[in-house]
């Protein structure tokens, strides 16, 4: 269920890091890739009335696993995206609440 959003990195960087990105955190979360979901936002950024390169920013959503995981997924994902040839990355995580994610009407608390 991991949700990443990328955002100032190009289709290409994305498509080229997303297998063996998702190959590392389904082993650090204990999951399998296809739990992932992985998304390349086209934004377009102005700043002072010009067109700017968007600063590149990933956004993971997901439920809780501790600092420990956050850590290991937040390294991981920086050093994918600093090889893909951008030179810093920042990484923020969302977090879900099970009484308040629902899959087909079923939230996922108790």
């Amino acid at each position: 269920m991991p949700h990443l959003v990328c955002r100032g990195l190009s289709v290409e960087q994305v498509r080229t890091i997303s297998k063996p990105l998702l190959e590392e955190l389904a082993v650090i979360c204990e999951c399998d890739t296809s739990n992932f979901m992985l998304e390349c936002l086209t934004v377009t950024s102005v700043f002072d009335g010009d067109v700017v390169n968007t600063y590149p920013f990933i956004e993971v959503g997901w439920f809780d696993r501790g600092q420990s995981i956050r850590d290991l997924v937040a390294k991981a994902i920086t050093e994918h995206c600093l090889a893909s040839g951008v030179p810093e990355v920042e990484v923020a995580f969302r977090t879900y609440r099970e009484d308040s994610y629902y899959t087909n009407g079923q939230h996922y608390g108790n």
